[in-house]
């Protein structure tokens, strides 16, 4: 198997692993066992544990960001396209693997003074609030910067949070009354 498939294969034997059970209940031996692979092969393609978790974040972050994007953009322009995000939410709600947001998930378990994963996680964040002020901006007309700013961080928030607790209850009615706020925030 090539290199470059290899390295791929043990980013997604991780992803699933680490997205199910968490990222310290996952250990390197059970990522080599289950992706198939001799230790000496995990470590030729990453340095450390927080090396593949920082390869997780960014595969899982990759695929949300395809998705959510093609996602809205199958929503009719103006105001529906922004509210779209709380319909792809509540998409991926409905899955059989939904487990919350892997960057909240992953930030929970590590110290305080990891500042690679929590680098990678705010990287993270902030392209995703800057996606949202762009679908604001492409579907509002007369929002001057410093109010699409505002409210692409007040639909961030709802978004987030909703995801937080729509896990916590396991009950889509914190997406559901998010995107009604959303929708008030939008009038």
């Amino acid at each position: 198997m090539k290199n470059s498939l290899v390295k791929e294969h043990i980013i997604q034997t991780a992803s699933k692993l680490f997205y199910e059970k968490g990222y310290n209940l996952t250990g390197v031996n059970e990522i080599i066992k289950v992706a198939g692979i001799a230790k000496a092969t995990l470590y030729s393609h990453f340095k450390s544990k927080e090396d593949l978790c920082i390869a997780f974040l960014k595969y899982k972050n990759t695929s949300f960001l395809e998705d959510i994007k093609a996602h809205t953009k199958m929503a009719k322009i103006g105001k529906v396209q922004i509210l779209a995000l709380f319909d792809f939410l509540k998409d991926f709600f409905n899955t059989n693997d939904f487990n919350g947001c892997w960057c909240i998930n992953t930030i929970s378990e590590i110290p305080h003074n990891n500042i690679n994963i929590k680098a990678e996680i705010k990287a993270q964040k902030l392209i995703f609030l800057k996606f949202i002020e762009t679908l604001i901006t492409d579907n509002t007309k007369g929002l001057d910067n410093s109010k699409i700013e505002s409210l692409a961080k007040q639909i961030y928030v709802l978004y987030e949070g909703s995801v937080a607790e729509s896990h916590l209850h396991s009950a889509i009615w914190p997406i559901e009354f998010a995107q009604k706020t959303c929708e008030k925030l939008l009038n």
